[in-house]
């Protein structure tokens, strides 16, 4: 066995066989799948019945009962004041006091703007929106009796359009559906951002412990630093790509069996109160999806997402290996951290652009450039990128690897045997320089 082989097994098994990487591989599916359920369960939750009083002087709302979630009890306007009101509204159990004040005439667009909500507490956002809407509707429709027009014959000529997306390639037609790739994209690319983030600060953190214990010294004698470097790399890299499929693994089969457990009674309920409003449109849309996951090369996504998922750890863990041996501890690597972050976090941030645009000038570049590349092009694939882009993104990573490897190799072949010194961005220019 090489010297290499030798590294990298003894990275990957030295790791796998602690008891916090045993801990971190089963409580991340369980947290993952809590991460997805939770959400269902708590949309699942009955909401609380609130009741709102309401004052309203020009009889803006004409005694709407608002909903069985959000009842709107009136207050005579003839009798009561707004100072009586709040009085009365203090006393009572009620959540909230809607005040319509009255003006000269009867215009609308006073009411709009001198409308108060009071409450005990802060207003719940979701209340005031509910009642924004409804005040809004209502106001609308005494402008439309003003300008005599009749809101019934606005409201039943309401008119809902679906639009079906198609894609006209040279080989056939296909159904489009963005929502889709968009969330493929931006899964993929996250997942991505965290690998590199986690496991190349595993790659760092392993070269300060090595060196801060001296146990370097030992292997370096026998091993040359750049083998040793890249066995890190690869075992570490190993150990995360391992750890990443049981994590999906586990994280489906827990997702599976909790939401069957937990959750398939208030789902058949819902489905049982929803089944006889479901019509054509619904069931269109369904189609729309399954057609739109079929129409996707999967073959290229999931090899796409493999290299990039290993050539972005691979090319971020040589410069995090490069930072671990220059420093002797973690708050010292802080200076060194952020010009490499930076590239990550600003993929992270354009994704937002680049899945509008998938195809822009914006995209292109951050998808060829190394160090944003993993995160970006793995956003545009799922739309489909022509293969000479993805083949220049490709060599780029690899040519990008190859030489951040050699260069970050000379940094830590002088900076992993150097102890109590701070070190500057002077020092490391004169590492790389230095000739062996």
């Amino acid at each position: 066995m090489s010297t290499l082989s030798l590294i990298i097994k003894r990275e990957f098994l030295t790791r796998v066989k602690k008891k916090s990487f045993l801990v971190i591989t089963l409580l991340g599916p369980i947290l993952l799948a809590t991460l997805m359920i939770a959400p269902a369960l708590i949309a699942t939750l009955p909401d609380d019945n609130r009741t709102i009083m309401v004052l309203d002087q020009p009889g803006i709302l004409n005694y709407d009962k608002g909903s069985e979630k959000l009842a709107l009890k009136y207050a005579d306007p003839k009798t009561i004041d707004l100072e009586k009101a709040k009085e009365l509204f203090q006393e009572s159990e009620h959540y909230a006091l809607l005040y319509i004040p009255s003006g000269s005439g009867f215009d609308p667009d006073f009411f709009a703007t001198k409308i108060s909500l009071f409450g005990k507490k802060d207003i719940s956002i979701t209340v005031e929106n509910q009642l924004r809407d409804l005040l809004k509707t209502n106001i609308e429709n005494e402008k439309l009796k003003i300008a005599g027009v009749d809101p019934e014959v606005i409201a039943q000529n309401k008119t809902k359009v679906s639009i079906k997306t198609i894609n006209l390639s040279d080989k056939e037609e296909s159904v489009s559906f963005t929502p889709v790739k968009m969330a493929l994209g931006y899964i993929s690319g996250f997942f991505i951002y965290f690998f590199i983030f986690f496991y190349a600060g595993q790659v760092m953190r392993g070269v300060i412990e090595e060196k801060t214990n001296r146990i370097v010294e030992v292997i370096i004698s026998s091993v040359k630093p750049r083998q040793l470097m890249l066995g890190k790399i690869t075992g570490i890299g190993l150990v995360g790509l391992v750890q990443f499929l049981i994590w999906v693994v586990l994280s489906g089969v827990i997702y599976l069996l909790a939401s069957t457990v937990f959750l398939k009674e208030k789902f058949d309920t819902a489905a049982l109160a929803q089944q006889d409003s479901l019509d054509a449109v619904g069931m269109d849309k369904g189609m729309e999806i399954m057609n739109a996951l079929l129409a996707i090369d999967w073959p290229i996504i999931l090899g796409s997402f493999l290299f990039f998922f290993l050539g972005g750890y691979l090319l971020y863990s040589a410069l995090f290996a490069a930072i671990g041996s220059a420093v002797d501890n973690e708050t010292d690597s802080q200076q060194f951290m952020l010009p490499i972050t930076i590239p990550l976090i600003v993929a992270i941030l354009v994704t937002l652009r680049v899945i509008e645009n998938p195809d822009g000038a914006l995209a292109f570049w951050f998808s060829i450039f190394p160090l944003t590349s993993p995160i970006v092009m793995m956003v545009r694939i799922p739309f489909g990128v022509p293969l000479w882009e993805l083949g220049l993104s490709v060599i780029l990573l690899l040519l990008a690897f190859y030489g951040v490897t050699a260069l970050a190799a000379k940094i830590y072949r002088v900076g992993i045997l150097m102890y109590g010194k701070k070190v500057t961005y002077k020092e490391l220019y004169k590492w790389l320089r230095f000739k062996s």
